[in-house]
């Protein structure tokens, strides 16, 4: 056969996650839940834990949370993990509440990096932690990977220290911290960790695991791929490779001097010309005709040399010879490169990146081009000088895990639900001790990892890398036919079946060798390239086989789609908009300009555009009123103002009304946080000398031009009109302010009292806050509790009013004159208050 082989069945060159040999603890059995207390060790019958978690999140034992499936594995493995989740970071008492870890720690500061799950993009402080039991803010440090790490330290120093997870990952060699801005170094030498393990790190942790387990001392467990530590010396063996420096040539090959005989460029390059010792006793034979042996010098011409009387008149025998070129050993073809397994990348030491932003970009640059577990090489970086100086070696990605081991993780036996000390007095996890985060995936199931789409602003692919990891039919079936049968509150409803993507599934190169070769940070963009397979067959037979499933009412799809992909599946795109979409659809074109979507690596509005076509088509056809919700982002690097302008005259053109709006948040390592930091696009080779437009990039820097930005976005609130005017009659478009459809926003100013609804509901402006700012005078004298006659009020993005956010019983949205699609749900129901929300 000559289709393609699927990618979820490529051959992974890695010992599998199943051919250990148990630890011996695995006489213990397995545990309901993880034991977060020494009562709940000795109910188990351990006098002491292997190894001890630490998280920043709540305890909730499920294939989302990533402590639980860490602990779940190495459970698996015969090992006795214990869990201290949140605990209090002021002294190290709260670390030793398990005892001392026989083999290590493990420490992650949860499913989120601290500093954005504690701060917004405008670096304000959040109330909230949707990780914590109640909603609660402030359960967890700042950095908290790094003083969880010291407070392990304080509490038994001897025991070894492994640190993982996406902060971890993100902050492997030194980076940009937006909350400081300033270049950070790497975490390995912050925390002061043995290893960090970096990405998916189901297959590191176990090698790790069971070679400590072997008494193998964790300094010299240095070969293990996804991992980085710090080291002293340069490892015996290596080939390194210096790009330390941008703006200068490799290796120069050396000008060829016409003036030199081949004997004298031989000599230059330290031998000597292969014919000179053979051909002397002919060259004094002959000397008046011979001349130097390879030259060409002043002599005769070889052909005419021959044709001379004299040469005819010599017998056979003598000892003349004909004339052999020889190569030219400057000429010789460039040194072989060394073996990409034992080649490790110099990158510009902290020190020089912290000081240039170009060094820095260039950096970044090389990372995210070693990322492919088939080609990557090792990285180093120095970090301190003189005799304070170490390097931060980091190996190769780790091997990706296959279809089986897939099943494997996610098939162990998860709980499903938060731990019970959580629960509050009903013992019921639903009331005031809710956790946000597991209540949104509850009723979801994960079917893959990664991410291809290379979206410059993600820190998915960084994390989880580009190449697509599936489970099998049968394990994500198997997973929701547990759902349906054991967790409880559950009514019918497959709230997502996805992952990263919701459309990438067992989706990826045509071959193991082209997969192995390619250097490219998007299989998508600028357009999907010719050796991915976009066959969403398998899809939509899972699909299929779900819905029929006894006591599975509908399945809905909540993860994003890559929708153009999508539509290379026709087939797909009905599937899913005919049976998976619950009223709303949410896509993320994030722009509509070529110039901010060329730096965020995504496709053209045009993509977007056939989607919607195709997505009214079958909805219409279905007999369903469905909406697509989409997402963009303000303020990102490449964006300018006129970019901006030109997104919020689309988003009129087009009805829609965005009340949650994306700021662009620097997350460490992400490619345009290096944008954002160093002015260059790093998608191009990075030069300290611009040389084209597309070389640099448009930095949105300053609260007022983001908050401009932001504010484009919501044209349509009446708190930015002040905003916008000024901005555009400095921009010279003053004719897009006035009263008419075609003006973006009117001349005149309502009152208003600088309310803002977010979809957080915490995070949002409450009334008496925002009364304390100066407000706009109101040129008709309404009163503010009043709704301006004719105006029209949205939650979403042009979409009616979900249940309970006050709009009247039995009351039908509102339609915009010209268009059936509804816009508008509710009147003002307080003071300055709109729905918000999701």
């Amino acid at each position: 056969m000559n289709a393609p082989v699927d990618v979820s069945f490529f051959a992974r060159a890695a010992k599998p996650l199943t051919s250990y040999r148990p630890y011996w603890a695995k006489r213990f059995g397995t545990a309901k839940f993880l034991p977060t207390s020494r009562k709940e060790m000795e109910q188990l019958g351990w006098d002491s834990c292997d190894v001890i978690l630490v998280t920043g999140d709540a305890y909730v034992d499920h294939p989302s949370f990533g402590m639980a499936v860490i602990g779940r594995v190495l459970e698996g493995q015969g090992f006795r993990v214990g869990i201290i989740a949140q605990p209090d970071w002021q002294s190290a008492e709260a670390f030793k509440a398990l005892g001392k870890p026989n083999l290590f720690w493990g420490v992650t500061s949860g499913n989120m990096d601290s500093m954005i799950n504690r701060y917004t993009a405008d670096r304000k402080i959040r109330s909230d932690d949707a990780y914590t039991p109640g909603d609660v803010a402030g359960k967890r440090p700042d950095r908290a990977a790094i003083v969880y790490s010291q407070r392990c330290r304080e509490a038994y120093k001897d025991v070894p220290l492994v640190l993982g997870g996406i902060e971890g990952s993100l902050r492997r060699i030194a980076h940009y911290d937006y909350w400081s801005d300033k270049v950070r170094r790497s975490v390995v030498v912050d925390s002061k960790c043995d290893l960090l393990l970096y990405g998916n790190a189901e297959r590191a942790l176990v090698e790790v695991a069971h070679r400590l387990a072997a008494r193998e001392p964790v300094d010299t467990i240095t070969d293990v791929r996804g991992t980085a530590f710090v080291r002293r010396a340069s490892e015996d063996g290596w080939f390194e490779i210096d790009s330390t420096t941008v703006d200068e040539p490799g290796r120069i090959e050396v000008h060829i001097n016409p003036y030199q005989t081949t004997s004298e460029q031989a000599a230059a390059q330290g031998s000597s010309c292969s014919k000179e010792d053979g051909e002397a006793a002919a060259a004094s034979a002959i000397p008046e005709i011979a001349g130097p042996s390879c030259g060409t010098g002043k002599n005769v011409p070889a052909r005419r040399q021959y044709d001379s009387p004299l040469v005819a008149g010599v017998e056979e025998g003598d000892s003349v010879q004909p004339i052999q070129f020889v190569a030219n050993p400057a000429l010789r073809s460039k040194l072989k490169a060394p073996p990409r397994d034992h080649s490790v990348i110099r990158l510009p030491s902290y020190e020089q990146v912290k000081s240039d932003p170009i060094l820095y970009a260039h950096a970044n640059r090389v990372l995210h081009l070693e990322t492919n577990p088939g080609n990557a090489r090792a990285l180093v970086q120095a970090h301190g000088e003189g005799t304070t100086a170490r390097d931060v070696w980091i190996n190769p990605p780790p091997i990706p895990l296959t279809t089986a081991e897939m099943d494997y993780v996610f098939d162990l036996p998860y709980a499903r639900s938060p731990h019970p000390s959580y629960a509050d007095e009903n013992g019921s996890h639903d009331g005031a001790t809710k956790i946000p985060a597991w209540e949104m995936i509850r009723f979801s199931v994960n079917i893959m990892r990664g991410c291809f789409g290379g979206c410059t602003f993600c820190s998915i692919t960084e994390h989880e890398g580009r190449i697509i990891q599936s489970r099998s039919e049968d394990s994500i079936i198997h997973e929701i036919e547990d759902i349906r049968d054991k967790v409880a509150g559950f009514t019918g409803t497959i709230s997502d079946l996805g992952g990263p993507t919701a459309n990438m599934y067992r989706l990826g190169c045509r071959t193991p060798e082209i997969e192995a070769a390619c250097r490219k940070p998007s299989c998508v963009y600028p357009g999907i390239c010719q050796n991915l397979t976009t066959n969403h067959d398998p899809l939509i037979k899972i699909y299929r086989r779900g819905r029929a499933l006894k006591g599975i009412k509908k399945i809905l799809i909540g993860s994003g789609l890559r929708y153009d992909l999508a539509v290379q599946s026709p087939e797909y795109v009905k599937e899913l908009v005919q049976h998976h979409v619950g009223g709303y659809l949410k896509i993320a074109p994030e722009h509509t300009e070529q110039g901010p979507l060329t730096k965020m690596m995504k496709p053209g509005i045009g993509s977007y555009d056939k989607f919607k076509k195709m997505f009214e088509q079958f909805s219409e056809e279905a007999g369903k009123k469905q909406f697509l919700i989409p997402y963009f982002i303000a303020a990102h690097p490449g964006t300018s103002d006129d970019d901006m302008m030109n997104l919020a005259i689309w988003l009129k053109k087009n009805g829609f009304r965005a009340d949650q709006v994306q700021t662009f948040y620097p997350s460490p390592m992400a490619t345009a946080t290096a944008m954002y930091h160093s002015g260059r696009n790093t998608l191009k080779r990075v030069r300290r000398t611009v040389l084209s437009e597309d070389e640099s990039v448009d930095i949105v820097r300053g609260e007022k031009r983001r908050r401009l930005h932001k504010a484009f976005l919501r044209y349509h609130d009446p708190n930015n009109w002040p905003l916008l005017r000024e901005a555009l009659k400095t921009m010279g478009r003053a004719d897009l302010i006035g009263n008419g459809k075609h003006h973006l926003i009117p001349t005149f100013q309502p009152m208003t009292d600088g309310t803002y609804q977010s979809a957080r509901r915490k995070n949002s402006t409450a009334p008496d806050k925002a009364m304390a700012r100066p407000q706009a005078t109101s040129t008709g004298g309404r009163s503010a509790a009043a709704p301006v006659k004719g105006q029209l009020l949205t939650q979403h993005t042009g979409l009616p009013p979900r249940a309970g956010t006050g709009a009247k019983p039995g009351a039908k949205p509102a339609l915009r004159p010209g268009n059936a699609r509804p816009v508008a749900g509710n009147a003002r129901p307080a003071a300055g208050k709109r729905s918000g929300g999701r």
